[in-house]
């Protein structure tokens, strides 16, 4: 599917919005407001699912590689992304009824790799370069709703995605009791054929 972006108008999400999830709250406090990643959503709707198409910009959060906020669906609603552009790395969380997690994972992807998120997990997304932009496509059932709040309430995932001076590097969110190990899943190589598994069940 061939948009031109330039032609619609995004929500912006900005530096401001991520207070409550950001890693570095020294750098936090003395950084300056700016647009931090743009989200075209309702571009394409088919049988009650949307399509948005996101763009993250290459920065850094302080030392904490870009992301978006993070969030829950509120219902069983899946849903699909594909990387258009860039590279992506998907983390998802189960958490039980008590907010602790019991499963986390990660799914590295590249253009034209497919995620799906399950129902019941929230996730957020990282653009780990810091050189280029990615550009990532969801598909989503319009009647789906975003829950912030987990997020917000333990200062983001439960892990941090940060540049260190060994590279790259995983470091547990200590505002979390009982962080499970972080596994690591392959993505897939095509969007589902049939996306009505994406309706609330």
């Amino acid at each position: 599917m061939d948009i031109n972006l330039k032609n619609l108008t995004p929500d912006i999400r900005y530096l401001d919005d991520m207070k409550k999830v950001c890693y570095d709250q020294e750098w936090f406090a003395s950084a300056e407001n700016f647009e931090l990643y743009f989200m075209y959503r309702g571009i394409e709707k088919k049988n009650g699912i949307r399509y948005d198409i996101t763009v993250i910009p290459a920065n850094m959060l302080g030392n904490e590689f870009v992301k978006t906020k993070g969030h829950y669906h509120i219902g069983k609603y899946q849903e699909v992304y594909t990387v258009l552009e860039g590279q992506a790395i998907y983390l998802m969380q189960k958490k039980k009824i008590d907010d602790e997690i019991e499963d986390i994972y990660v799914v590295k992807a590249k253009k034209g790799d497919v995620v799906v998120i399950p129902s019941d997990y929230g996730h957020i997304t990282i653009n780990p370069s810091s050189i280029e932009d990615l550009k990532m496509a969801n598909w989503i059932d319009s009647d789906c709703k975003s829950d912030y709040s987990l997020f917000e309430k333990f200062q983001g995932a439960c892990y941090y995605y940060l540049a260190t001076e060994n590279g790259a590097s995983w470091v547990k969110n200590e505002h979390y009791k009982n962080i499970p190990d972080l596994r690591f899943e392959e993505p897939l190589k095509e969007v589902p054929k049939d996306l009505d598994f994406l309706k609330a069940s």
